[in-house]
């Protein structure tokens, strides 16, 4: 990746890409959140279900474009490619990070 990611992000885009929700652990704590299509999905158990989901469901793949800093979170701009409606398209992923890991994303 030719981005500077913190570790943890840079796995959450390997996990897309891959679709192995093994390690989801790994870049997520225990008690993450995600906000993505207008519900939030908590915990890992519940993160591994919706990534497995969307992957079977769009068979997408991300290439991270561009990051920055904005109100104490990182927002990579992913070129999102997949079996939907609009493919690709660029969305922002807003990533809050605590002790290293993914403790909120928000994809926009």
């Amino acid at each position: 990746m030719a981005l500077d990611l913190p570790r943890a992000i840079e796995l959450y885009f390997t996990i897309e890409n891959s679709g192995d929700a093994s390690v989801i652990p790994g870049c997520f704590a225990p008690d993450a959140v995600v906000h993505d299509e207008g519900r939030d999905i908590r915990g890992l158990r519940a993160i591994a279900e919706w990534k497995a989901s969307s992957k079977a469901k769009y068979q997408h793949s991300i290439e991270p474009l561009r990051v920055s800093q904005k109100g104490g979170r990182t927002v990579v701009v992913g070129k999102v490619t997949g079996n939907f409606p609009g493919s690709p398209v660029d969305l922002d992923f807003s990533f809050g990070l605590t002790d290293g890991l993914i403790s909120s994303l928000e994809i926009h």
